[in-house]
């Protein structure tokens, strides 16, 4: 075992070098894998983007097409479920709309739906509504239409498009008419109309203008009408070239006059259509409707040269496009006619295709007009086609009352939930305000905290200087007392001279000349005394030459001094003992002035918390210079603390930005029991000598 740590120990570092490189390696790993995922995910959808443009060719065959629509489809299907993929989903769904693949739009548009709510893409949800209500309209089922286009409209309206918006007015308008909701209709279409005007949307207006015209026929405002469609005829003229114009207005002006019994007017409008150049292969529909049209307005006329070859020409065009309602329509109109040449066996037959073509596509009015026609070329059951067209008729006006009651509903749900809506976007502006107060009053009690925290460190430096300064002033006071002593004993010492030294020196030389021409006794006793006077004076200024030369180069240690007065002063007035190590040999003074202070501030920190704190009956400090540091140590003997449960105080915090300053740092030793030490190592620097 042990031989094993050993070898794992020593191996350690290779491990840690093996598993950094793992770990570099599988990040390179999955960074490249993470841009193959994104190269793929971009192919796909470039693939999945050709397909669905492939699919949109209208060049192509529509199996051709719908392959490609598919294979988009179960790509799209593998995609992340976000809004591109609602999008190209979207644009799938209506593709197949457009191939008239009932099954397959239906599944891929609820799908788009369901997507659109998960990924909150409004839009697109919007746009899936207004596909569905197409759809649905196409279909007849005219309340399930006007519902989608209106949860569309609300949608659009919501977003401040109002250009879309405007435009599900327009479709919601044009179901209300189908169903004599006319008063619904004009003013939905009203709504449309405000929207889209200032948009200039040129081709738009000219389609509500137009159904403004329809409402208006319906109404029996036939002047109405006509003004509505002159309007639609002028905002058509407006559009831009490219764009083709919108014949059916023509159409729809001859319709009000033939409505109105007005055949003559309406004949220039139907004929009009009909002599436009290759009109029958560009609008195949439109002519064949207004080809129908004119014949039926000659034959009121009593003009019949060409009216059964035309009203055939029109039912054979409506055979080929396989609309049935227009093909009920061209058999009533050849009914109506063989009826008139008194042909009732044939009108008979027409009237009997006319009925079943109209129920085929659930054209009512249609079936309405076939069992009156019936009637008249069947006298044997007229009675029974007429029954049946009264209880048609009964069921159509309660179905059209439900709808319309229906629509009403719609409306005032939609009301009721636009109002919740609005109560509850209220109440998230109430909350939104709050909680930006909140944050507000955070963000202010945080400056205010900090600012606080900033003018109290301000503060603290500003003392930190003013302590400092006191230092300082103190060091010089001291300097300035160590100075005045020098004076005074160099002034002694200046006296001692003159009046001790020079007193006797001068007394000898008197004495020496006086007995320089005596050489008696008396008189070499005289010059013995003298000089020994002399030798004192000689002894006497050697003395004080020696104690002149002692304090020439001895130097009075003021930085030394401050500490050990400090220490004195605290130590007595605790009345516990202190105890100063430094080198003797060491000139303290040479350290820089902001060194000095600091730690003369530093040292009487500490010692009085140890006086306050600690408990303690000793307290020490030592310097020491080691290399190029200055280390100080200050301690004391005490009760000692737990040194992480304590909370830094204001002393702590400036001894810290004292070191700080100094370029230095301190460590605490402590423990409960066992006192409590400073070790402070500061850069050594000197002030030049």
């Amino acid at each position: 075992m042990k031989a094993h740590t050993i070898i794992s120990k020593n191996k350690f570092p290779q491990y840690i070098c093996f598993i950094a490189l793992s770990v570099f390696f599988c990040a390179c790993t999955n960074n490249k894998g993470s841009e193959q995922k994104k190269i793929k995910k971009t192919a796909q959808q470039d693939s999945i983007s050709t397909w669905v443009a492939n699919a949109e060719n209208k060049n192509l065959p529509k199996k051709e097409r719908l392959i490609f629509l598919e294979k988009a489809y179960i790509l799209n299907k593998k995609q992340p479920k976000d809004s591109n993929a609602t999008k190209t989903l979207s644009t799938i769904s209506y593709t197949y709309y457009q191939l008239k693949d009932t099954l397959l739009f239906r599944k891929t548009n609820k799908e788009t739906i369901a997507l659109a709510k998960i990924s909150k893409d409004s839009t697109t949800l919007a746009n899936s509504y207004w596909d569905l209500g197409g759809y649905l309209s196409n279909k007849k089922v005219n309340d399930s239409a006007f519902f989608y286009y209106h949860k569309a409209q609300k949608i659009f309206s919501a977003k401040k498009n109002n250009y879309l918006a405007g435009r599900m007015y327009n479709r919601m308008s044009w179901i209300q008419q189908s169903i004599n909701d006319n008063t619904g209709a004009e003013i939905n279409c009203t709504k449309a109309i405000e929207l889209i005007k200032p948009l200039k949307k040129y081709n738009e207006l000219s389609s509500c203008y137009s159904t403004m015209g329809v409402i208006a026929n319906n109404l029996g405002e036939q002047e109405k009408s006509i003004g509505y469609y002159e309007e639609a005829f002028k905002y058509d003229n407006k559009k831009p070239k490219k764009q083709s114009p919108n014949y059916s207005i023509l159409n729809n002006i001859g319709v009000v006059y033939k409505s109105n019994k007005q055949y003559a007017k309406a004949i220039p409008y139907f004929k009009q259509l009909t002599e436009i150049d290759s009109f029958s292969i560009k609008n195949p529909t439109l002519y064949a409707t207004a080809l129908n049209n004119l014949a039926y307005a000659n034959y009121k006329l009593n003009i019949l040269d060409n009216v059964e070859a035309q009203l055939k020409k029109a039912l054979k065009i409506r055979k080929n496009l396989g609309n049935t309602a227009k093909i009920a329509g061209s058999h009533y109109s050849l009914g109506e006619y063989y009826l008139t040449k008194k042909d009732t066996a044939k009108a008979h037959k027409e009237a009997l295709l006319a009925k079943k073509n109209a129920e085929l596509s659930t054209a009512n009015k249609r079936i309405l007009e076939a069992l009156e026609l019936l009637a008249l070329t069947n006298p044997t059951k007229a009675a029974d086609y007429r029954l049946e067209h009264i209880q048609l008729a009964d069921r159509l006006q309660k179905e059209e009352r439900k709808i319309r009651n229906k629509f009403a509903r719609i409306r005032f749900e939609t009301d009721e939930f636009i109002a919740e809506n609005l109560l509850l976007e209220r109440q998230k502006q109430l909350w939104t305000g709050i909680a930006i107060g909140l944050i507000l009053l955070i963000i202010s009690i945080y400056i205010i905290v900090t600012q606080r925290a900033k003018n109290q460190k301000l503060k603290f430096a500003q003392q930190q200087q003013t302590n400092n300064q006191e230092v300082f002033n103190l060091m010089l006071a001291q300097k300035q007392k160590v100075e005045e002593a020098k004076r005074q004993e160099q002034k002694r010492i200046s006296e001692e001279l003159h009046d001790g030294v020079l007193g006797k020196m001068l007394g000898a030389r008197m004495v020496l000349t006086g007995l320089n021409k005596k050489a008696d006794p008396e008189a070499i006793a005289e010059k013995a005394k003298a000089i020994v006077a002399l030798k004192d004076a000689e002894g006497e200024v050697r003395a004080i030459s020696h104690e002149l030369s002692h304090s020439a180069y001895q130097k009075i240690p003021n930085f030394i001094n401050s500490i050990t007065e400090l220490l004195e002063s605290l130590a007595k007035n605790a009345k516990i003992e202190q105890d100063f190590n430094f080198d003797n040999t060491m000139d303290w003074d040479t350290l820089s002035g902001d060194i000095k202070i600091n730690v003369y501030r530093m040292i009487q920190e500490c010692v009085h918390n140890s006086i306050k704190h600690a408990n303690c009956s000793k307290i020490y400090v030592n310097f020491e210079i080691h290399k190029s540091n200055f280390e100080v140590t200050v301690g004391d003997d005490g009760q000692g603390y737990v040194l992480n449960k304590e909370k830094k105080g204001i002393g702590l915090r400036n001894i810290k930005s004292r070191m700080e300053k100094l370029n230095g740092h301190f460590t605490v030793d402590t423990a409960p029991g066992r006192g409590t030490s400073f070790f402070f190592n500061i850069p050594f620097s000197k002030v030049p000598e």
